[in-house]
Protein backbone atom coordinates (compact mmCIF):
# COMPACT_ATOMS: atom_id res chain seq x y z
CA UNK A 1 0.00 0.00 0.00
CA UNK A 2 1.00 3.49 -1.06
CA UNK A 3 0.42 6.50 0.62
CA UNK A 4 -1.80 9.00 -1.50
CA UNK A 5 -1.01 12.01 0.29
CA UNK A 6 0.94 13.52 3.38
CA UNK A 7 -1.49 15.35 5.26
CA UNK A 8 0.82 16.66 7.42
CA UNK A 9 2.77 18.39 4.45
CA UNK A 10 0.17 19.63 2.70
CA UNK A 11 -1.78 21.53 5.56
CA UNK A 12 0.65 21.63 8.07
CA UNK A 13 -1.22 24.35 10.30
CA UNK A 14 -4.75 22.61 10.79
CA UNK A 15 -2.37 19.06 11.14
CA UNK A 16 -0.51 20.73 13.73
CA UNK A 17 -3.51 22.23 15.44
CA UNK A 18 -5.34 18.85 15.67
CA UNK A 19 -2.29 17.37 17.39
CA UNK A 20 -2.58 19.57 20.20
CA UNK A 21 -5.82 18.90 20.47
CA UNK A 22 -4.88 15.09 20.64
CA UNK A 23 -1.99 15.41 22.34
CA UNK A 24 -3.94 17.52 25.19
CA UNK A 25 -6.36 14.73 25.84
CA UNK A 26 -3.45 12.25 26.31
CA UNK A 27 -2.61 13.81 29.14
CA UNK A 28 -5.42 13.56 30.74
CA UNK A 29 -4.99 10.90 33.70
CA UNK A 30 -8.29 9.62 33.08
CA UNK A 31 -8.03 9.12 29.31
CA UNK A 32 -4.63 8.12 29.79
CA UNK A 33 -5.49 5.46 31.46
CA UNK A 34 -8.70 3.97 29.24
CA UNK A 35 -7.28 6.21 25.79
CA UNK A 36 -5.12 3.19 23.84
CA UNK A 37 -8.44 0.94 24.11
CA UNK A 38 -10.65 4.03 23.13
CA UNK A 39 -8.54 4.60 20.03
CA UNK A 40 -7.80 0.86 19.52
CA UNK A 41 -11.73 0.15 19.03
CA UNK A 42 -12.89 3.31 17.04
CA UNK A 43 -9.72 2.12 14.59
CA UNK A 44 -10.84 -0.89 14.09
CA UNK A 45 -14.36 -0.48 13.62
CA UNK A 46 -12.93 2.23 11.16
CA UNK A 47 -10.48 -0.36 9.19
CA UNK A 48 -7.60 2.53 9.49
CA UNK A 49 -4.70 0.10 9.58
CA UNK A 50 -2.07 2.77 10.55
CA UNK A 51 -3.93 3.61 13.73
CA UNK A 52 -4.86 0.11 14.71
CA UNK A 53 -1.00 -0.55 14.74
CA UNK A 54 -0.09 2.78 16.37
CA UNK A 55 -2.64 2.27 18.98
CA UNK A 56 -1.52 -1.47 19.86
CA UNK A 57 2.25 -0.15 19.98
CA UNK A 58 1.10 2.73 21.91
CA UNK A 59 -1.13 0.82 24.87
CA UNK A 60 2.03 -1.97 25.28
CA UNK A 61 4.16 0.73 25.75
CA UNK A 62 2.07 2.44 28.22
CA UNK A 63 2.11 -0.99 29.93
CA UNK A 64 -1.75 -2.26 28.82
CA UNK A 65 -1.61 -6.13 28.79
CA UNK A 66 -1.11 -7.51 25.34
CA UNK A 67 -4.19 -9.79 25.94
CA UNK A 68 -6.09 -7.11 26.50
CA UNK A 69 -5.06 -5.06 23.94
CA UNK A 70 -6.02 -8.13 21.82
CA UNK A 71 -9.35 -9.03 23.52
CA UNK A 72 -10.91 -5.28 22.72
CA UNK A 73 -12.29 -6.70 19.64
CA UNK A 74 -14.42 -8.84 21.62
CA UNK A 75 -14.55 -6.62 24.94
CA UNK A 76 -17.75 -7.77 25.15
CA UNK A 77 -17.95 -11.26 25.46
CA UNK A 78 -14.14 -10.87 27.40
CA UNK A 79 -14.05 -11.07 31.33
CA UNK A 80 -10.86 -8.78 30.81
CA UNK A 81 -12.89 -5.88 31.72
CA UNK A 82 -14.70 -4.04 34.26
CA UNK A 83 -18.36 -2.51 33.45
CA UNK A 84 -16.42 1.08 33.60
CA UNK A 85 -14.53 -0.01 30.75
CA UNK A 86 -17.52 -2.07 29.20
CA UNK A 87 -19.35 1.62 29.58
CA UNK A 88 -16.63 3.41 28.21
CA UNK A 89 -16.15 0.55 24.97
CA UNK A 90 -19.62 1.01 24.43
CA UNK A 91 -19.85 4.65 24.07
CA UNK A 92 -16.93 4.29 21.70
CA UNK A 93 -18.84 2.44 19.40
CA UNK A 94 -21.88 4.30 19.54
CA UNK A 95 -19.84 7.24 18.70
CA UNK A 96 -18.03 5.68 16.19
CA UNK A 97 -21.05 4.19 14.32
CA UNK A 98 -23.86 6.44 14.75
CA UNK A 99 -27.16 5.10 14.83
CA UNK A 100 -30.00 6.95 12.75
CA UNK A 101 -31.49 8.49 15.50
CA UNK A 102 -28.57 9.87 17.59
CA UNK A 103 -27.80 8.01 21.44
CA UNK A 104 -30.56 6.75 22.72
CA UNK A 105 -31.28 7.87 26.50
CA UNK A 106 -30.99 4.58 27.23
CA UNK A 107 -27.56 4.16 26.46
CA UNK A 108 -26.66 7.78 28.14
CA UNK A 109 -27.71 6.73 31.33
CA UNK A 110 -25.97 3.62 31.28
CA UNK A 111 -22.60 4.84 30.48
CA UNK A 112 -23.59 8.05 32.69
CA UNK A 113 -23.74 5.90 35.71
CA UNK A 114 -20.07 4.73 35.29
CA UNK A 115 -18.61 7.89 34.07
CA UNK A 116 -18.66 11.57 36.30
CA UNK A 117 -19.40 15.00 33.64
CA UNK A 118 -16.26 15.51 33.10
CA UNK A 119 -15.02 11.71 32.18
CA UNK A 120 -18.00 11.55 29.57
CA UNK A 121 -16.82 14.82 27.96
CA UNK A 122 -13.21 13.87 27.77
CA UNK A 123 -13.86 10.44 26.66
CA UNK A 124 -16.80 12.11 23.87
CA UNK A 125 -13.84 14.31 22.94
CA UNK A 126 -10.91 11.81 22.82
CA UNK A 127 -13.69 9.62 19.84
CA UNK A 128 -14.35 12.63 17.73
CA UNK A 129 -10.60 12.89 17.86
CA UNK A 130 -9.95 9.34 16.70
CA UNK A 131 -12.65 9.43 14.36
CA UNK A 132 -10.63 12.17 12.74
CA UNK A 133 -7.56 10.83 12.45
CA UNK A 134 -9.11 7.41 11.58
CA UNK A 135 -10.61 9.39 8.32
CA UNK A 136 -7.09 10.86 7.48
CA UNK A 137 -5.92 7.56 7.79
CA UNK A 138 -8.62 5.91 5.57
CA UNK A 139 -8.77 8.78 2.89
CA UNK A 140 -4.95 9.09 1.94
CA UNK A 141 -3.59 5.65 2.80
CA UNK A 142 -1.34 6.06 6.33
CA UNK A 143 1.20 3.17 5.95
CA UNK A 144 0.83 1.12 8.88
CA UNK A 145 4.60 1.24 10.87
CA UNK A 146 5.66 4.16 8.82
CA UNK A 147 5.69 6.61 11.57
CA UNK A 148 7.28 4.31 14.16
CA UNK A 149 10.70 5.75 14.46
CA UNK A 150 9.04 9.39 14.72
CA UNK A 151 6.19 8.49 17.63
CA UNK A 152 9.39 6.18 19.13
CA UNK A 153 6.96 3.27 18.82
CA UNK A 154 9.72 1.06 17.57
CA UNK A 155 10.82 0.79 20.74
CA UNK A 156 7.16 -1.96 21.39
CA UNK A 157 9.31 -4.30 19.97
CA UNK A 158 6.58 -5.32 17.70
CA UNK A 159 7.49 -5.65 14.24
Amino acid sequence: MTQRLNYFQASPEAAQKYSEFSQTLHKNPFLAKIGHLVTLRASQINGCAFCVDMHVKEGKLAGERELRLHHVAVWRESPLFDAKEKAILEWTEALTQLPPHGISDELFKQVRAQLSEQELADLTFLVVGINGWNRLGVAFRSVPGSADKQYGLDKAGLN
